[in-house]
């Protein structure tokens, strides 16, 4: 059993899954026109709690530099095409998802 994320930015949904079952949906934020999120297969390769700044309550780094999934501190956000690209989660549901997936996890993010 595999653990990995899907990050539909249509959607504004980010899906945890193990293979094929879907663990839960999360809403997200993701990036605006000019900062999109960028699509691809990634890893999660870092997890840092309180991070600071805008970034909410943690930060979990993607293999792509610069690039995360995080907390915010704008709740009002979430839904919405407004970050720099990376994927903003409600601060209830970063903490949820990043006790249930590990460094290495697979991130693969689409339209």
């Amino acid at each position: 059993m595999v653990k990995w994320i899907k990050v539909s930015t249509s959607r504004h949904q980010l899906t945890l899954f193990d293979d094929n079952k879907i663990i839960k949906v999360y809403p997200v934020a993701i990036g605006k026109i000019l900062t999109p999120t960028p699509s691809g297969t990634y890893t999660i390769i870092n997890k840092q709690p309180n991070p600071g700044g805008p970034f909410g309550v943690l930060w979990m780094g993607l293999s792509k530099p610069h690039y995360g999934i995080h907390g915010t501190n704008k709740p009002s956000s979430i839904g919405k095409n407004v970050s720099h690209g990376c994927i903003r989660m409600y601060n209830h549901d970063v903490l949820e998802l990043s006790s249930k997936v590990s460094i290495g996890t697979r991130v693969v993010i689409s339209k």
